[in-house]
């Protein structure tokens, strides 16, 4: 387990997807341009392109990030934050992405407490 110190390290805030392309060469990934209200975009490199197969659906979009990880390559690009996401078995058996998205618009970069 980790401590509540820990855990308040954590950095969790509000994005506005602007842009959202499947990464060539890769059936998994897609790249995000992320507005966290700051003066540059984020590129957020994440593995939910099997769910969401029409990457465009999630423009203008609010999600839930963690924005103060070290930045990490992902298939040659540089990933910034890291999108929240739950996975829910389908009565298929396949496994469907759920993104965390707050129950109202707020604005982008609000912190999450």
């Amino acid at each position: 387990m980790i401590s509540f110190d820990y855990f308040q390290k954590i950095e969790l805030k509000i994005g506005a997807v602007i842009f959202a392309e499947k990464i060539d060469g890769s059936d998994k990934l897609l790249k995000l341009l992320v507005d966290f209200g700051e003066e540059k975009l984020r590129q957020v490199v994440s593995g939910i392109a099997k769910t969401f197969s029409t990457p465009e659906k999630l423009i203008g979009k609010q999600f839930i990030f963690i924005t103060n990880l070290e930045p990490r390559t992902i298939f040659g690009l540089e990933s910034q934050a890291m999108i929240l996401a739950s996975q829910k078995k389908k009565k298929s058996g396949a496994e469907e992405i759920i993104l965390i998205k707050p129950a109202k618009k707020i604005p982008p970069g609000s912190l999450l407490h």
